[in-house]
């Protein structure tokens, strides 16, 4: 981890602001998808890629009701039902 050595306050909506440089940098742009974790005491910023709830894999994605589910998993569970 390395420290940008900026400090940036929240406002009255709890939001901050990534500084330019930072954006550019990340090759993040206006209106990318950012995933929020958190780690103890810290938050982590990352970029949203869609992915299997089950695996994390990213390919071959279907969505189930909102949930994000690749073919290899469903053809799995297919068989894990005696569907296959």
């Amino acid at each position: 981890m390395r420290d940008t050595g900026v400090v940036r306050k929240l406002d009255e909506l709890g939001r901050i602001t990534l500084p330019m440089e930072l954006r550019k940098s990340l090759g993040l742009k206006e209106k990318d998808a950012l995933q929020i974790f958190v780690d103890g005491e810290r938050i982590i910023l990352e970029r949203y890629a869609p992915s299997d709830i089950f695996t994390g894999s990213m390919d071959d994605l279907f969505e189930y009701r909102g949930k994000k589910v690749s073919k290899e998993t469903i053809t799995e569970l297919a068989k894990m039902a005696g569907l296959i």
